[in-house]
């Protein structure tokens, strides 16, 4: 078992959460960015670097995703990806990505995207706050909870 994350855009609260788990629950936590990131010297966490590109690190966390592993992420295409090859994807905000729902919610952000696009609304998500925070933390404490068992 393996968490991974998309940590470009991952916010700080959800890393240090993730921190705090992987040495409390014993559980290896590898951050994929495009730079060098920093993190709390542990046997549990590591990183991993990759080139600057689009979705490069999306590509690498692919590669590497097994099945019964989590990847972190906002990134829908990358959800789905992981999902295709059995793994779970969670979002910062404390959305589960599941077999079940990925395709649908993919659907969705195409079809946003596409309206942004053409000018017919703009904006993106809210800003992240501590019920997104707390939405997380539960929905990954259920997923330790399940993958430990």
């Amino acid at each position: 078992m393996q968490i991974w994350v998309d940590a470009d855009a991952c916010p700080r609260e959800i890393k240090d959460l993730l921190y705090r788990a992987a040495t409390r629950r014993k559980v290896k936590v590898t951050l994929v960015a495009n730079q060098q990131m920093h993190t709390p010297s542990s046997e549990y966490i590591d990183s991993i670097v990759v080139k600057d590109g689009i979705n490069v690190a999306d590509r690498r966390i692919i590669e590497l995703v097994e099945q019964g592993d989590l990847v972190v992420t906002a990134d829908i295409p990358l959800a789905a990806d992981v999902v295709s090859k059995g793994g779970q994807a969670l979002n910062p905000r404390g959305q589960m990505y599941t077999e079940d729902n990925v395709g649908e919610r993919l659907t969705v952000r195409n079809m946003l995207d596409e309206l942004r696009a053409g000018g017919q609304i703009s904006g993106g998500p809210a800003n992240f706050n501590a019920k997104d925070k707390q939405a997380f933390a539960n929905q990954f404490d259920r997923w330790l909870t399940k993958a430990k068992t």
